[in-house]
């Protein structure tokens, strides 16, 4: 089977859908993780009110950053469903998988808590954090104090429990089980908005990052790693399936902004803002596999696979970085410190964001590579 662009136009003849490695994958975790950094350099604490409209409209426009992280839930889903499903039969179903995730998370994960702890981190969030409950801290009455972390938590979540679901069920059991969580995750955001949200301080985002309210972007990608096995579809009905999607997710944005679908603090923004975007990434997946699998050149970006694959410990530390900088402009007196234009943000996340690059690409090559090269004996 021919892993490379190269390969697979010398042999004139498209590759599987579902191979192996698939590099064009390494493309859209590297986009999802600028996304987010985006968010966060350009959007986040940012007050728009300061800036000329066109400015303004720029900066708002970064706000779309923060859906990196469904992004990778859409992405996340259908690989681990993938996993999952083409090793059910090992008799080390459970030990592998676990093993083998712990080695890819958990070393860095808690090195970022111990960093946190020395930078002085409330106790009460570190040790929620320690147990990945970083997204559930409200309930606890716990600030949250570090704020990416709470997507990790969703995902912990989903493996604890996923593996267990994949296990028991048949291929077409875990479509049908994650077409309900696409199905049921509207309603259950609708009743948290409803019967939590409004008469709660905690109305903002923080009640939309309970994992039972966020698990519908993982159940996305799952539902496509399950239809691709069970029914290997030929490429135009996924071409189809991906246009239809993207379709929807159009019509649904479109027809949901007068009802207020981008506003979380309306009803059809708790249910359904994320749901469009969701729509639109499981679009996006199904492309890149199409594209990647036939050997198009533009499904494959040097740059977007570098930042894919140094993109965990950017999603970790970026942030850390960026509240760094922004102390040392406060302690040091820069103008605009706490104020800062436009000029002086692009300025920051260059800066920032630069340094924030070189930190994950070491961590990822001295650090984090030292457990992953053992999870090769685990399978």
């Amino acid at each position: 089977m021919p892993t490379t662009l190269a390969e697979t136009k010398t042999r004139g003849s498209e590759t599987p859908l579902l191979r192996a490695h698939m590099p064009e994958l390494d493309s859209v975790r590297g986009l999802a993780i600028l996304m987010v950094m985006l968010y966060h350099g350009f959007y986040w604490t940012v007050d728009l009110r300061r800036f000329a409209p066109v400015e303004r409209a720029a900066l708002t426009a970064a706000w779309t950053g923060r859906l990196g992280v469904n992004l990778f839930f859409v992405l996340s889903g259908f690989l681990i469903t993938g996993l999952l499903l083409e090793s059910k039969g090992r008799k080390n179903y459970y030990g592998r998988f676990y093993w083998r995730r712990a080695l890819r998370i958990l070393p860095a994960y808690y090195a970022t808590l111990a960093l946190l702890a020395a930078l002085g981190t409330s106790w009460a969030f570190l040790g929620l954090s320690f147990l990945y409950l970083a997204n559930l801290t409200p309930l606890f009455g716990v600030l949250i104090a570090y704020p990416v972390l709470w997507s990790l938590a969703v995902e912990e979540h989903f493996y604890f429990v996923w593996p267990v679901v994949v296990k028991k069920l048949t291929t077409r059991g875990v479509l049908a089980a994650s077409g309900a969580i696409v199905v049921l995750s509207p309603l259950v955001r609708l009743w948290t908005f409803y019967v939590i949200g409004r008469d709660s301080s905690w109305v903002s985002y923080k009640v939309f990052d309970y994992t039972w309210n966020a698990a519908d972007g993982l159940a996305c990608g799952a539902m496509v790693a399950a239809w691709l096995r069970e029914f290997e579809p030929e490429r135009k009905r996924v071409a189809q399936v991906a246009g239809a999607l993207a379709a929807a997710a159009v019509t649904l944005l479109a027809g949901g902004i007068p009802l207020g679908i981008l506003n979380r603090h309306q009803p059809m923004g708790a249910a359904l803002q994320v749901v469009p975007w969701q729509l639109l990434f499981t679009a996006a997946l199904l492309g890149a596999l199409l594209a990647g699998s036939a050997g198009k050149e533009w499904a494959r970006s040097r740059w977007l696979e570098f930042f894919g694959r140094i993109s965990y410990g950017l999603y970790l530390y970026h942030l850390l970085v960026f509240e760094g900088y922004d102390w040392l402009a406060e302690r040091t007196g820069e103008s605009g410190a706490n104020a800062p234009t436009f000029g002086e943000l692009a300025i920051r996340f260059l800066v920032a964001g630069g340094l924030a690059v070189g930190i994950a690409y070491l961590s990822r090559e001295y650090f984090e590579e030292r457990f992953l090269r053992l999870k090769g004996r685990f399978g």
